[in-house]
């Protein structure tokens, strides 16, 4: 109805202490008919369907819980800190995102998408910022590549060729001493080489240390501040100027970075990052980029490809305001639509 080829149902946690928000779904057996409900109307459509396989990391503490992290850190989500995590814990979520996309499976989606970035666990393993780890986990981008690559090749394992599975990787985490250009096009190209996905799409940003690197626009900090749990209010009104740093918004912002992805790699790429044109969709895709993913520009018109489709040719409604981010706990949406 709306003109999207494929959407995701995000986030889904793969285990109860991956859940970055309260009200997250996590993918245990007892979703499948849910899901599967789901997965026909999205079929009954024309679409395709995919869900997003997620550990939060050190952001599940934003849902009342302790985090896990590669290393200690301190949270500003729970004003606290972090628990490092095991080696059999993180043999445990391997099995956990193994398993959660045997879920999506058996309810008859198309595709699941790895969440690798973002400042989620995985996206924490890559960032030597974050990751000081001494063991077989952390040191050499080898080591720190080592955990998201055994997670993509335990759902490749899981699902066979019954579903396409993507990945969604930082390209910058946007913090100084983060995840960087050069190590994430090195980690990108193991990916590639180790056979287990069918597509990358390429973000940035983190929804522990800087969210706006990858929204950009408008910084909704009272809005944010309101939705938060109420024992972290007060700190949130404190500290989140410095937390949702404003960057300006520019039509499709992280194309410069992956067009660096583009020439080191041979693998479909998905490119994100304020995508609110048609000739932008056009000039991606002129560019060798397999696909495109709209978020905001999507809340704000549900129908824009459909429209597109048709001939139209007007930009997006969207202005960026980014007051959607802080509908995420009770539905995410415009806040502009009636």
């Amino acid at each position: 109805m709306g003109g999207v080829g494929l959407t995701t149902l995000a986030y889904c946690a793969v285990a109860p202490d991956g859940c970055g928000t309260p009200n997250e779904l996590i993918l245990t057996p007892e979703t499948v008919p849910g899901l599967a409900r789901l997965a026909d109307a999205v079929h009954a459509e024309g679409a395709a369907v995919s869900a997003q396989l997620g550990h939060a990391g050190a952001v599940a503490a934003g849902a009342g819980r302790r985090g896990l992290s590669p290393s200690p850190m301190f949270s500003l989500l729970a004003m606290k800190r972090t628990k490092a995590v095991t080696e059999d814990q993180i043999l445990r979520i391997v099995g956990d995102f193994a398993a959660a996309a045997g879920v999506v499976a058996e309810a008859g989606f198309d595709a699941v998408e790895i969440h690798l970035g973002h400042g989620y666990l995985p996206s924490e393993f890559l960032s030597p910022r974050l990751n000081r780890r001494t063991d077989q986990w952390g040191g050499s981008l080898e080591n720190r590549a080592r955990f998201p690559r055994a997670i993509a090749t335990a759902v490749r394992e899981a699902v066979g060729d019954r579903l396409a599975v993507t990945a969604k990787l930082n390209m910058a985490d946007g913090v100084r001493g983060g995840l960087w250009l050069d190590e994430s096009v090195a980690v990108a190209r193991m990916l590639e080489a180790d056979g287990a996905l069918d597509a990358l799409e390429l973000t940035a940003g983190s929804s522990l240390q800087n969210p706006m690197y990858l929204f950009r626009g408008e910084a909704p900090v009272a809005e944010m501040a309101r939705a938060m749990p109420k024992p972290i209010r007060p700190a949130f009104r404190l500290a989140g100027k410095a937390f949702l740093r404003e960057y300006p918004f520019e039509e499709a912002y992280l194309l410069p970075y992956a067009r660096q992805f583009r020439a080191a790699l041979d693998m479909p790429l998905i490119l994100l990052g304020g995508i609110n044109r048609i000739d932008t969709v056009e000039r991606a895709l002129d560019e060798g980029f397999e696909f495109v993913a709209m978020g905001r520009a999507l809340l704000r018109e549900p129908d824009l490809v459909a429209r597109w489709q048709r001939g139209a040719t007007h930009e997006s409604l969207c202005v960026h305001c980014n007051k959607c981010m802080a509908t995420i706990y009770r539905g995410t949406r415009c806040v502009l639509v009636e």
